[in-house]
């Protein structure tokens, strides 16, 4: 949105700043805590509730909004992995590192079950699922990912390196790629792997958990 926001001169691009300002504040208010009041997204971004409301008219359409916005970036960083000539194994690792760094799944765990999605919320998260299961499919087919390992298994797997955060953003960011490291190697085949207990999670397990009430943290 950024980018937009630099081709664009006068009102329209100072909407599209104001509205960049209101994205990146709510994420960090509700990132902090899901129950916050609009007021609070309005104070962080540091523009009046009247302005906010003009753009978002309640909580609700302003979390639809930032939901989308997260999955728009997924489906950027998923379509980087498959471009044209990336090896399927490198293209892997790619999509898991750029995934944890650009932090978006951290909504998953604090929004999921707060709001009820759109059917364009629908639409991107099927996108998004698909082209995550390319890059997983490219990856196992090529050898590079333990037999045993499912596309459904990744979220989890997204949900679990978000829980570290420290408060210093690079000193969060630099704890996330350590603990990566070795994720990545227990993704990878090993003749002395051990299998995976249990299964994977289902994609009823996964989606039930942005059905409203459904919010567990």
């Amino acid at each position: 949105m950024a980018e937009q926001a630099a081709g664009l001169s006068g009102r329209k691009a100072e909407a599209a700043r104001n509205d960049r300002a209101i994205l990146d504040a709510a994420r960090e208010v509700f990132m902090r805590e899901p129950g916050a009041p609009i007021s609070a997204v309005a104070h962080e971004a540091g523009v009046g509730v009247g302005a906010l409301y003009r753009r978002y008219a309640s909580k609700e359409e302003l979390l639809q909004t930032l939901c989308a916005d997260g999955l728009r970036q997924f489906v950027a960083i998923a379509g980087d992995a498959l471009a044209e000539g990336v090896p399927a194994a490198a293209a892997f690792t790619q999509f898991i590192e750029a995934i944890i760094d650009s932090d978006v799944h951290s909504l998953t765990v604090r929004l999921a079950g707060t709001f009820t999605p759109t059917e364009e919320l629908h639409a991107l998260a099927a996108h998004a699922t698909a082209l995550a299961d390319r890059v997983f499919r490219r990856a196992q087919a090529a050898g590079a990912l333990r037999a045993d390992l499912r596309a459904t298994d990744l979220p989890m797997l997204f949900e679990q390196m978000s829980a570290v955060r420290l408060g210093r953003p690079a000193r969060t960011a630099a704890l996330r790629r350590r603990y990566l490291t070795l994720i990545l190697d227990g993704l990878r085949p090993a003749a002395a792997a051990t299998p995976l207990p249990g299964s994977p999670p289902s994609a009823e397990e996964l989606a039930q958990r942005w059905r409203p009430g459904a919010a567990t943290c």
